[in-house]
C-alpha cells in the first residue's frame, strides 16, 4: 500500500475528529461509529490525540444501544491512557452508561472522579439513566443530592430530568431549590413544575405557579400543562373556563394536544354543545379535521354524551383508524347497551387485521358484563391468553368478576378470584361487593367487604354498598355499624349530582339543590310528576303509596325535571349523573318517558340508559 504523506495524514485525521462530531450530532450515529472505525484502522497513531474522537463515537453508541462497542470504546480509552486522568472522556463514558441504563458501571465510574472535575453533564447524564430506569426514582434523587454536596453545578436539564420521577413529597422542596436558583424563571422547569404538581394533585399550587409566571413567559406548552393539570385532576369544569381563558390571550393559539384535554372534560362533563362547537372549529383547520388522536377524543366525545350515532360517523369517516379509534366505538356501543353491534365491531377489527391489546379487551368485556352476555364474556376472556397472547391483567379479572356477579353466579365468581395468579386488588373485591348488592348476599358480600376495606379504606363507596346490602336485607343493626365506622374515619358519602347541557351552558344540580334560578317551578313540576307516577300501575303496580320514596329528591329527578321545562316536546334530554342511578329514580324515569311521550338519556357512573316508552334500554340490568 502507498504510505500517505504525513501532512496528508493529520489533515484526514483532523478532518475525521470534525466529521465525527459533526455525523453524531445529526443523528446519524452508524456513520460516525464507521468512521472512528476507519480512522483508527489507517491511522493507527493519529497525529491529534485521540481524546478528541472518541466522546462522539461513545454517544454515538448509545444513541444506537450498543454497549458492546461502549465497552471497546470503554477499553481503546484505558489502553490510550486516558482514563482515569482525562476528566472529560471519563464524563463522557459515564454519559454513555447511563443513557445505556448501565448505572452500577456509571456509578462506580463516577466514583473515580474528582470532586473538582466531575462534570455537570456526568451527573445530569446518571439523573436522567436512574428515572428512564423508574418513575418514582428515589436514587435520581440520592444522585441530585450527591450532586448538590460536592459543589457541582446543577441547571434546567437538570431538573427536566429529575422532576418528572421524584417521589411525591419531594416536589415541593425541589420547586425551593428551583426557585432560589433561579431555574423556576425557565420557562422549560416552570412548565415541567405545573406537570409535577399535577401529578400530585397540588393543583391549587400549579395554578399559583402559572398565575405567578409572566405573560411572556407562558407559552403554549404552560396552557397545556394547566389545562391537563386541571383534566387530570377530574376538573373538568375548570378546563373549559381556562380554556375560555386561554382563547382570550391574543398570543396563544390551541394546538392538537389543548383540543383533546378540551375534548376529553366537555365528555366527562355531558358538555355536547361546546364539544360540537370545537369540533366546527377543527373541521376549518386540514391538519385538525385529518388528525387521528383529535377524531378519538371527538368518537368519545360523542360516545360520552349520548350521540351515538355522531361517534359511530366521525369513526366511519376516519381513513386511518388505530387500536384507540375502534377501543373508543366498542367502548361506546357497550356503553349504551348494544352489545351485539359492540362485538361486532370488534369482530371487524380483528378481520382488519388489529391485534387487540389490553385496554380493548376490557372494553369488551365490560360489554358483555353490561349486557348479560356472560357465556360471551367467558370466550373472550378464555381467547386473550390462548389465541390473542395477552396476559390477563387484574383490571380484566375484575371486569370477569362483575360479569359473573351481575349473572347471580357468585360462587362461580368466588372461584375466579381464589384461581387468580395474582393477588386480586380493591377493584376485583368491589365488584364482587357490588354484586352481592344486587343479588342482596350478606354473608358474602361481608367478606367482600373485609377485604376490600383493608386494601382501600378510604373509598366511601364500599362502606354504602355494604350499609346498602344491610339495608336491603332488613339489618338495621348492620347499617349504623357501617355508619358509625364512616364517622370514626372521617368518610363521608360522595354527594350526587347531575348535569344537564342547555344552549351551552352546563346546569349542575345537587340533591335536594335549590339553588337554581328556575328551582320553584322545577320542585312544583316534581310533585306533579310524582302524583302520576304513583298512579301508575305498569310499573308501581307491586308497590303502596308508602312504599315509594319519600325522602329527598334526587339530583337526576332534577335535571330531568328542568330538562322538561326547558326543551320543545319531542326533544330529547341527556342527563349526566356522577354515581349509579338508584332503583326508584330509575322506575320514576322509566314511568315519565311514558306519561309525556318524551325520550331521556341517562349517563350514570356504569353506562347509558335510555328511557322511552316506558322501558329503558338496559332491561333493568344494571
Amino acid at each position: 500500500m502507498q504510505s500517505v504523506p504525513a501532512h496528508a495524514s493529520g489533515g484526514c485525521a483532523c478532518m475525521s475528529a470534525v466529521g465525527l462530531r459533526q455525523l453524531a450530532a445529526s443523528g446519524r450515529h452508524h456513520k460516525a461509529l464507521a468512521l472512528l472505525r476507519h480512522t483508527l484502522l489507517f491511522y493507527p497513531q493519529p497525529p491529534i490525540p485521540i481524546a478528541s474522537l472518541l466522546p462522539s463515537a461513545l454517544l454515538a453508541a448509545a444513541a444506537l444501544s450498543l454497549p458492546a462497542a461502549a465497552f471497546h470504546l470503554h477499553a481503546i480509552s484505558l489502553k490510550s491512557g486516558l482514563l482515569p486522568s482525562d476528566a472529560y472522556v471519563l464524563t463522557t463514558v459515564v454519559t454513555a452508561y447511563s443513557r445505556l441504563r448501565l448505572l452500577p458501571l456509571a456509578c462506580r465510574l463516577l466514583d473515580e472522579l474528582p470532586a473538582a472535575e466531575i462534570a455537570t453533564s456526568a451527573f445530569n447524564a446518571l439523573i436522567c439513566g436512574h428515572a428512564l430506569a423508574s418513575s418514582p426514582s428515589p436514587a435520581a434523587l440520592a444522585t441530585f443530592r450527591r450532586m448538590r454536596l460536592a459543589g457541582v453545578p446543577f441547571d434546567d436539564v437538570t431538573f427536566l430530568a429529575l422532576l418528572p420521577a421524584a417521589p411525591p413529597a419531594s416536589i415541593p422542596p425541589l420547586h425551593g431549590v428551583a426557585f432560589r436558583s433561579s431555574l423556576v424563571f425557565a420557562p422549560s422547569v416552570s412548565n415541567c413544575l405545573l406537570s409535577c404538581f399535577s401529578r400530585i394533585g397540588a393543583v391549587d399550587v400549579a395554578r399559583q405557579l402559572f398565575d405567578e409566571m409572566p405573560d411572556q413567559r407562558k407559552d403554549l406548552v404552560s396552557w397545556n400543562a394547566m389545562i391537563s393539570c386541571y383534566a387530570q385532576n377530574g376538573l373538568a369544569h375548570q378546563v373549559l373556563a381556562f380554556y375560555d381563558k386561554m382563547k382570550e390571550s391574543t398570543s396563544v393559539e390551541p394546538d392538537a394536544i389543548t383540543l383533546i384535554g378540551v375534548l376529553s372534560s366537555c365528555a366527562n362533563l355531558g358538555a355536547h354543545s361546546i364539544g360540537r362547537r370545537i369540533e366546527s372549529f377543527i373541521n376549518q383547520k386540514d391538519s385538525y379535521a385529518s388528525n387521528t388522536h383529535i377524531k378519538n377524543a371527538l368518537i368519545n366525545l360523542h360516545a360520552k354524551c349520548g350521540d351515538l350515532a355522531r361517534a359511530r360517523k366521525v369513526f366511519d369517516e376516519m381513513h386511518l383508524r388505530t387500536i384507540v379509534s375502534w377501543t373508543a366505538i366498542i367502548a361506546g356501543y357497550g356503553m349504551h347497551g348494544h352489545g351485539d353491534e359492540a362485538l361486532f365491531l370488534f369482530d371487524k377489527m380483528l378481520e382488519e387485521g388489529i391485534k387487540p391489546d389490553e385496554v380493548v379487551m376490557v372494553s369488551v368485556l365490560s360489554v358483555c358484563s353490561h349486557v348479560g352476555m356472560t357465556d360471551k364474556g367467558m370466550e373472550y376472556f378464555a381467547s386473550m391468553k390462548t389465541v390473542h397472547g395477552i396476559m390477563p391483567s387484574r383490571e380484566h379479572y375484575a371486569c370477569m368478576v362483575d360479569l359473573l356477579g351481575r349473572a347471580g353466579q357468585l360462587k362461580e365468581a368466588w372461584d375466579l378470584i381464589v384461581s387468580m395468579p395474582m393477588e386480586p386488588d380493591s377493584p376485583i373485591w368491589g365488584a364482587l361487593l357490588g354484586a352481592c348488592k344486587i343479588h342482596k348476599n350478606v354473608e358474602l358480600g361481608e367478606l367482600a367487604f373485609e377485604k376490600v376495606s383493608k386494601l382501600d379504606p378510604t373509598n366511601v363507596g364500599y362502606y354504602v354498598l355494604l350499609s346498602n346490602i344491610y339495608s336491603d336485607a332488613g339489618r338495621l343493626d348492620g347499617v349504623a355499624r357501617i355508619r358509625a365506622i364512616m364517622k370514626q374515619n372521617g368518610l363521608k358519602k360522595d354527594p350526587g349530582c347531575s348535569y344537564v347541557d342547555y344552549k351551552g351552558k352546563v346546569h349542575l344540580f345537587m340533591a335536594d339543590d335549590h339553588s337554581h334560578p328556575q328551582a320553584n317551578r322545577i320542585y312544583k313540576m316534581i310533585l306533579q310528576l310524582e302524583a302520576m307516577v304513583k298512579n301508575d300501575n305498569r310499573v308501581y303496580r307491586n308497590k303502596t303509596t308508602e312504599n315509594l320514596p319519600l325522602t329527598g329528591i334526587h339530583s337526576e329527578k332534577l335535571a330531568l325535571t328542568f330538562g322538561l321545562l326547558n326543551t320543545e316536546s319531542g326533544e330529547e334530554i341527556v342527563v349526566i349523573k356522577n354515581l349509579r342511578v338508584c332503583e326508584d329514580c330509575h322506575h320514576f324515569m322509566k314511568t315519565v318517558s311514558h306519561i309525556v311521550n318524551r325520550k331521556f338519556i341517562v349517563r350514570d357512573a356504569s353506562r347509558f340508559h335510555h328511557f322511552e316508552g316506558g322501558a329503558c334500554s338496559c332491561k333493568d340490568y344494571w
